[in-house]
C-alpha cells in the first residue's frame, strides 16, 4: 500500500511525497526564499498537419545540468535547501518550477487559469492559439541521486506505478485536461538535463497528434471488428513469439512489427484497460517486476553502459474514446549501437518517415541476451 501526504513549496507550488509506510513525519518546510512562479507558454495550431505545438519562452532559464552537490531533486539536509524539503523521502511528485503548461498558481480547485503572458488567445483559422493552460510535474523515484530505475527493487517500483496513477487521476479532473502522459527521460544524449532518476508528468489542453491517430485506428477497428486493435496485436505477438522480450502472468513486452527505433519495447496488460489508474493490485505488482526486468534488458545491450532511454505511458484521452483504448508503455533507445546514435535526419525529422537499421526480429533477440 501507498500513503500519500501533500505540503505547499515556498513559491505556492504542490508537492505530493508518497511512501511505503504510514505515518511518516512529512512537516518539514521549505525555507527557501523563492519568487512566485510566471508563466507565458501558448499552445498554437498548425492547420497544415492539424497538430498543435507549445510555445514556451520563459523555459530558456530553467535548470541546465548542475553539479551533482547542487542537485535539486535531492532531499534537503546538510544545511542545502532543494526541492524536497524532507531529508529522506521515498518517491516524491511536485509541481515543475519551469513548466511547458501551468495552471494560474492562485487558482483553488480543479479548473484553469490564464497563464501570465502578453500574447492574447486568437481563434483566427491561420492563425489559432490560446494560452499554455494544462500542469507539468517532476517524479521522483528515488532520493539515492546514484541509481537509476532499473535498480529500484520491485517494492519501489510498484510505489512509483501508484503515484502515476494516483496523479493521473487528479490531473483528469481538471477542466480542460485532455490527456495526461507519464514518462521518463533518462541519460545526456537523450538531453536529460538533471541526473537525478525522475519522470515527468504532462497534463494537455489537447490530445496529441500521435494519440489522436492511435485512437482513431483503434475507433475504426472497434467498429469493423467489434474488438480492441491492442488486444488483436499482443495475442498474435505472443503467438508469433518471435518479437517478444518478456512475459509475465499479466504482462508481455515485446518489440513491435513495424518499429521506429532501432530498440524499442511495446509493455502491454493482457486485460482491457484504459489507464493506469485501472490496474488492479495484482496487475501493478506484476508490472513493477516486468518493467523492471525490460529496463535491465536495455541496460544489458552494450556491454554494461548504461542505455538512454525514453520511456512513456499511451493512456486514454481523458474524455472521447476511452473504451476503445489499450493501455500500453513504449521504451526505446536512441543509441543503435556501441558508441553510436540513431539521428533523426532528413527523412525522419522532414518526412516523418522512419528508417530502422535493425530488424525487429533481431533487436528482440539481441534485447533477450541471445
Amino acid at each position: 500500500m501507498t500513503f500519500r501526504q501533500s505540503t505547499t513549496l515556498a513559491d505556492g507550488r504542490e508537492l505530493f511525497y508518497y511512501d511505503e509506510q504510514p505515518a511518516v513525519d512529512r512537516n518539514a518546510a521549505d525555507r527557501r526564499d523563492l519568487p512566485a512562479t510566471a508563466t507565458s507558454s501558448q499552445i498554437r495550431w498548425n492547420p497544415l498537419f492539424r497538430e498543435w505545438a507549445i510555445v514556451a519562452g520563459h523555459r530558456q532559464t530553467r535548470t541546465y545540468r548542475p553539479p551533482t552537490s547542487d542537485c535539486p531533486l535531492d532531499p534537503s539536509r546538510d544545511g542545502r535547501l532543494t526541492e524536497i524539503p524532507a531529508s529522506d523521502y521515498d518517491v516524491v511528485v511536485f509541481e515543475n518550477r519551469f513548466p511547458s503548461l501551468a495552471t494560474g498558481s492562485n487558482q483553488q480547485g480543479p479548473s484553469l487559469a490564464t497563464p501570465a503572458g502578453d500574447d492574447p488567445a486568437t481563434d483566427e483559422f491561420l492563425f489559432r492559439s490560446a494560452p499554455g493552460i494544462g500542469r507539468c510535474e517532476v517524479v521522483c523515484f528515488t532520493s539515492d541521486h546514484d541509481t537509476s530505475f532499473a535498480q529500484l527493487p520491485p517494492s519501489r517500483a510498484r510505489t512509483v506505478f501508484d503515484a502515476l496513477a494516483d496523479r493521473t487521476s487528479e490531473l483528469s479532473r481538471i477542466d480542460g485536461v485532455e490527456y495526461v502522459f507519464c514518462f521518463e527521460n533518462r541519460g545526456e544524449e537523450i538531453g536529460v538535463t538533471l541526473s537525478h532518476p525522475h519522470g515527468q508528468i504532462y497534463a494537455y489542453p489537447f490530445v496529441p497528434s500521435r494519440f489522436e491517430r492511435a485512437v482513431d485506428a483503434a475507433r475504426v477497428y472497434h467498429d469493423e471488428n467489434g474488438a480492441c486493435l491492442q488486444c488483436a496485436i499482443v495475442a498474435a505477438e505472443r503467438k508469433a513469439g518471435t518479437r517478444v522480450v518478456a512475459e509475465s502472468q499479466l504482462w508481455t513486452a515485446h518489440v513491435p512489427f513495424s518499429a521506429r527505433w532501432p530498440y524499442e519495447v511495446r509493455l502491454v496488460p493482457h486485460r482491457h484497460v484504459p489507464d493506469l489508474p485501472s490496474l488492479s493490485a495484482d496487475e501493478r505488482d506484476d508490472l513493477a517486476g516486468i518493467y523492471l526486468d525490460v529496463l535491465q534488458h536495455f541496460d544489458r545491450l552494450f556491454g554494461g553502459d548504461p542505455t538512454p532511454y525514453i520511456s512513456g505511458w499511451q493512456q486514454a484521452p481523458v474524455r472521447r474514446d476511452r473504451e476503445v483504448w489499450h493501455l500500453a508503455a513504449e521504451v526505446f533507445t536512441i543509441r543503435r549501437a556501441p558508441g553510436k546514435l540513431k539521428y533523426l535526419a532528413g527523412s525522419e525529422s522532414g518526412a516523418a518517415v522512419w528508417i530502422n537499421d535493425v530488424t525487429p526480429e533481431v533487436a528482440a533477440a539481441r534485447l533477450r541476451g541471445e
